[in-house]
């Protein structure tokens, strides 16, 4: 099909006049004239494909998206949308509160999907990383994933109404489902908190774990009075950051000894689970990684995103829209990724953790696929 009217003897399509259609531009679907082309052999209609890119939805569903995520109302969008003149903005569609909701309804139900069913199999996890994001009643523990190259990806979420066990048991089970492989060799890292505890032992078994030892800190702390607190923080901090795994031990268990007298409720909190603020340090990671994985500062970071997104929520109708708006915060959360602190070690922690689970032996192939380029 060439110039109109001018005739072309090798032409493979005919024009075949015009039908109503729309386009989305500018945030909106505007209303335009699609010529339509029929195939010079008759044989039917032919596909514009510069129409179908254009009058494709996507676009604006994704625009939606990000637009609601940043912070844009529902009842603001059409103020926030970019300027397209007054002709083509007042033939506009797709634009008012109701249609966004529906818009914006549709989009996080597809990420909500995408990520309850991303498939695990072919992901190398060296950490899992759990929590909790409190909602008005509600609560959803959510599970991050850091692979043996550094990068973090959001794993799934579950709802409850309190971070319990059962809650936690659920998410884990639907990522074992999916293709999660604990026996390669996997570090879970938690806050401390002891229905997560108690689900990793459940569903995963007997894999180590690292609790955060800020988390740590603060239980103790809040036994002491105000004026102590400096004190003791310094010397937590200095026995955690020991190389030696035995030293470290010692002096923790030292320090819990001399709160037994003075704070007992102190020596309490320390005593409770003490040797798995440690685990790093059993493992024999040091340097940039043990700093990164020593807290739950990671997951806690992708949380605060999430939170940001959902802040202009003034009410949560269902659960289905809490769970909507937090998987479309992990999404978000996970565009503003990058790998961790201290990644070139992570393979070797993989194997580390793997050595431990199952004795000295040695997986000899795996060895060149996990030292990173």
């Amino acid at each position: 099909m060439g110039p109109k009217g001018r005739h072309d003897l090798e032409r493979t399509a005919v024009r075949h006049g015009h039908e109503a259609g729309e386009v989305t531009l500018g945030g909106r679907r505007v209303p335009v004239e699609r010529p339509r082309v029929r195939a010079a052999s008759g044989s039917g209609e032919v596909h514009l494909a510069t129409y179908r890119h254009f009058a494709d939805r996507d676009v604006l569903r994704e625009l939606v998206l990000e637009r609601m995520l940043a912070g844009v109302s529902m009842r603001r969008y059409r103020a926030a949308a970019e300027p397209v003149g007054e002709e083509v903005q007042a033939a506009e569609r797709a634009t008012s509160k109701s249609a966004i909701s529906r818009t914006f309804i549709a989009r996080t139900r597809e990420a909500l999907a995408q990520l309850m069913s991303r498939q695990l199999h072919d992901v190398r996890l060296a950490v899992l990383m759990l929590d909790g994001v409190d909602l008005k009643e509600r609560t959803h523990v959510v599970a991050l994933g850091i692979t043996t190259k550094g990068v973090k990806i959001p794993l799934g979420l579950w709802e409850g109404s309190t971070e319990n066990a059962t809650v936690a048991t659920a998410l884990l089970a639907d990522l074992a489902e999916r293709g999660l492989d604990v026996p390669q060799g996997v570090l879970c890292v938690i806050d401390g908190a002891k229905a997560l505890r108690r689900a990793i032992r459940d569903v995963l078994g007997d894999v180590p774990v690292q609790r955060c030892v800020r988390h740590k800190e603060r239980n103790v702390l809040r036994h002491l009075a105000e004026r102590d607190r400096p004190a003791l923080r310094k010397r937590l901090r200095r026995a955690w950051e020991e190389p030696g795994h035995s030293r470290a031990l010692d002096q923790l268990r030292a320090m819990a000894d001399e709160l037994e007298r003075t704070h007992p409720g102190a020596a309490a909190s320390l005593r409770e689970g003490l040797e798995e603020t440690l685990t790093l340090t059993r493992l024999g990671v040091g340097g940039q990684l043990k700093r990164t994985l020593c807290s739950t500062n990671p997951i806690e970071s992708m949380i605060e995103i999430v939170r940001r997104v959902q802040r202009n929520v003034k009410r949560w109708s269902s659960g289905d829209m809490a769970l909507r708006w937090t998987a479309a915060g992990l999404f978000e959360a996970e565009r503003q990724f990058r790998r961790v602190i201290g990644y070139k070690q992570l393979a070797a922690l993989a194997l580390a953790v793997e050595r431990e689970m199952h004795g000295e032996k040695k997986v000899v192939e795996e060895v060149a696929t996990l030292v990173p380029a």
